[in-house]
C-alpha cells in the first residue's frame, strides 16, 4: 500500500468554524484562536497532500461533474435549504478539527422543529420566457432613439423600488428609452441618495438590455429639450390608457417627465409586461457563488443566487450579506419587520399599548396633524384593532411566535426604525428571545459609517438580511413586507408568516384559555399563512411582484398539482 504523504503545515492549514455559543454576539465577530490537532483522513476534508492545489482541483472537478450530471439545470439544485447546515465552513490559514460539539447537536435537533420547516413550494420555479411578439418588438424598441422617459420617484426605499419597476414597464409600453430614475429627496429622513448610491446601475442596464434601453442621462441632442411634464395619472391605469395619454406627446416633444408613479399602473397587465415586472424586481436562480458545508460528514454544495435587475449597489450588498452570514453562523434565524415606530402609530390611527403616557402622545400628535392619518378616519381605535388594521406590538408578536413554536434559542434579526418607547418597547421580545439583534448590534466598528444619515441604504441592508432569513414575519403590512413576500416566493417559497391579526385578537383577550389550547388555535389559524404558493388571480388587483404565480413561476413536469 502506498504511504500517504503529509502536508507541510507551514505552507497551508485550515480551520473549522463550528457552531457558535449563543451567550454573546462577540463570538460571531472575533476569529477563534489557532488550534493544533492531529491530521485526519478522509476523501476531501481530511485528505493529506503535499500541495493544496490538488484539493482545490478535486473540489472544482466534483462541482463541475455535479453540474453536468444535472444538465446545468440550476433549478434542480436546492437554492435555499429548508434545514440549512452551517456547522463547518473551511477557511484557509488556520488549523482546526472538523466535528460536532454538543451545542451543534442541540442546534441540529432544533432544525427539525416544526417552526423551521419550510412550506411546500409545489414545484414552482421562476419562468420568464417572453412571447415571440415581445421579442420581435424588442428589436424595434432598442433601436428607437426618438423617445425618452424621465421619472421622479419618491417615498422610502421600498416605495422607490416599486415605482422604478413601473417606470421600466411604462417605458416599454411607450417604446421609450428610460433615463436613470431621479430619487426625490426624502424630507422626512433627509436622505439625498441618488440611484447609484442604492442600486447597481450597470447591472440594471445590462439585465434589461433586451427589454428597455437604459441611459445614464439624456443624449446631447436632447439635453436642452424642455420635457413635457404630465400631472398625476389616475390609479391603476391600463397600457391602453398610457399609450392614449402619453404616446403622442412623447413623440412630439421627445422627452416626457412623470412624477408620482406609486400605484398608478394597473396590477393586471398582459403576461409579457407582468414578466417584465418580475425581471426588474425578483430573484432568479442563476449561479452566483458556492458555499461549502459539512452535514453529517457529507460534502454539500449549495447554490444561491440573486440576479434581479434592480440589485442593490455592491457596498450595500456586501454588508447586508455579511450581516446575514453572521446571523446564519449561529444557525437558522427569524427576521422580524417591526412596525412600532412613532409615525406608524400616528398614521394607522392605532395605539402602542405601552402606557397611558405614550397613548396620549400619539393622540396629541394625531390631533396636531390629522392629515397624517392614513387609516379609515371614520373608525375608532378599537374598531381598527378588531378589524386587524393595527400593527402588532412587541408583546403580541412574542405571544404569536411562542404559539407558533419558535424556540427560546431562536436567533432574531429585527428590521425597522427606532420603536416608540425605545428598548422598553422591545422588552417582551428580548425577555423571551434573548438572541435579538439588529444591524447596529451585528456591525463591527465603522461598518455602518458609510451609510450614516442614509435611510434608504439602511433600509436596503435590512431588506437583504430579512430576505436571507429562514423565516420572515412582519408585524404589519407595508411595502417592505410585500416586497419580501414576493422575493421569498420567487426564491422557492421560503417561509413567510402572515399574522392573521383580525382573528388573533379575541384569543389574545381571552385570559382563561389554557396555553396549550391557545397554541393549538393559533397554529391552526396560520396553517395556510406560511408562504405557500398562492395564485395571483384568486383575488383581484394583486401585485405580481408579491404573488408571482402563475405569470412568473411555473411548474416542472414532476411537480405537484395545485388545488
Amino acid at each position: 500500500m502506498a504511504k500517504s504523504k503529509t502536508c507541510n503545515a507551514k505552507k497551508q492549514s485550515y480551520i473549522s468554524v463550528t457552531a457558535l455559543s449563543s451567550s454573546s454576539l462577540q463570538s460571531l465577530l472575533v476569529p477563534p484562536k489557532k488550534m493544533i490537532t492531529k491530521p485526519r483522513t478522509g476523501f476531501f476534508l481530511g485528505h493529506r497532500c503535499r500541495r493544496p492545489g490538488v484539493w482545490l482541483l478535486s473540489l472544482f472537478s466534483f462541482a463541475l461533474v455535479s453540474l453536468l450530471r444535472l444538465g446545468w439545470n440550476v433549478n434542480t439544485l436546492v437554492p435555499f435549504s429548508p434545514y440549512p447546515c452551517l456547522q463547518t465552513l473551511l477557511i484557509p490559514h488556520l488549523t482546526g478539527e472538523v466535528g460536532f460539539s454538543n451545542a451543534t447537536q442541540r442546534r441540529l435537533a432544533s432544525l427539525e422543529s416544526e417552526f423551521w420547516k419550510q412550506p411546500d413550494g409545489m414545484g414552482y420555479r421562476p419562468c420568464l420566457e417572453f412571447s415571440d411578439e415581445y421579442e420581435r418588438t424588442s428589436n424595434v424598441i432598442m433601436n428607437d432613439r426618438r423617445k425618452y422617459l424621465l421619472v421622479v420617484v419618491s417615498g422610502g426605499m421600498n416605495q422607490q423600488r416599486n415605482q422604478i419597476v413601473d417606470a421600466v414597464v411604462i417605458a416599454r409600453i411607450l417604446g421609450a428609452a428610460l433615463v436613470v430614475p431621479i430619487l426625490q429627496v426624502n424630507l422626512i429622513w433627509g436622505d439625498e441618495s441618488e440611484f447609484s448610491d442604492i442600486f447597481d446601475f450597470g447591472h440594471f442596464k445590462r439585465v434589461l438590455a433586451d427589454d428597455v434601453l437604459i441611459l445614464s442621462s439624456l443624449p446631447s441632442t436632447h439635453i436642452k429639450t424642455r420635457p413635457v411634464e404630465e400631472k398625476l395619472a389616475p390609479l391603476h391605469v391600463s397600457p391602453q390608457w398610457i399609450r392614449a395619454s402619453y404616446l403622442k406627446k412623447i413623440k412630439k416633444g421627445g422627452v416626457l417627465l412623470l412624477r408620482g408613479l406609486d400605484s398608478r399602473l394597473s396590477k393586471d397587465l398582459p403576461p409579457d409586461l407582468q414578466k417584465l415586472r418580475c425581471k426588474v424586481l425578483e430573484t432568479s436562480l442563476l449561479l452566483r457563488f458556492w458555499r461549502i458545508f459539512t452535514c453529517s460528514n457529507m460534502l454539500i454544495i449549495e447554490s444561491q443566487v440573486a440576479f434581479e435587475a434592480l440589485r442593490f449597489a455592491p457596498p450595500i450588498l456586501e454588508l447586508g450579506n455579511k450581516f446575514a452570514w453572521r446571523m446564519q453562523s449561529k444557525g437558522p434565524y427569524l427576521a422580524l419587520h417591526l412596525r412600532i415606530e412613532k409615525d406608524v402609530w400616528v398614521r394607522t390611527g392605532c395605539l402602542p399599548g405601552l402606557s397611558k403616557e405614550f397613548d396620549e402622545k400619539i393622540h396629541n400628535e394625531r390631533r396636531r396633524h390629522p392629515e397624517l392619518l392614513t387609516a379609515r378616519s371614520n373608525m375608532t381605535y378599537h374598531e381598527r384593532k378588531l378589524a386587524g388594521l393595527c400593527p402588532l406590538n412587541a408583546f403580541e408578536v412574542t405571544r404569536l411566535l411562542k404559539a407558533l413554536g419558535a424556540p427560546m434559542s431562536t436567533g432574531i434579526y429585527w428590521a425597522g426604525g427606532e420603536p416608540l418607547g425605545g428598548k422598553e418597547a422591545l422588552s417582551p421580545l428580548t425577555r423571551e428571545f434573548p438572541h435579538f439583534y439588529n444591524k447596529e448590534d451585528l456591525a463591527l466598528p465603522g461598518e455602518l459609517e458609510p451609510f450614516a444619515h442614509k435611510a434608504s441604504s439602511m433600509a436596503a441592508i435590512d431588506y437583504i438580511v430579512s430576505a436571507e432569513s429562514n423565516v420572515f414575519m412582519p408585524s404589519h403590512g407595508g411595502n417592505m413586507g410585500h416586497a419580501i413576500q414576493g422575493h421569498r416566493a420567487f426564491a422557492g417559497h421560503k417561509k413567510y408568516i402572515t399574522p392573521n391579526k383580525r382573528h388573533l385578537l379575541p384569543y389574545f383577550l381571552n385570559s382563561s384559555l389554557p396555553e396549550a389550547e391557545f397554541n393549538r388555535i393559533i397554529r391552526e389559524l396560520h396553517r395556510e399563512s406560511l408562504g405557500q404558493p398562492e395564485l395571483r388571480g384568486s383575488k383581484g388587483g394583486r401585485d405580481v411582484t408579491k404573488y408571482p404565480v402563475p405569470e412568473c413561476m411555473c411548474k416542472s413536469k414532476a411537480s405537484h398539482v395545485m388545488t
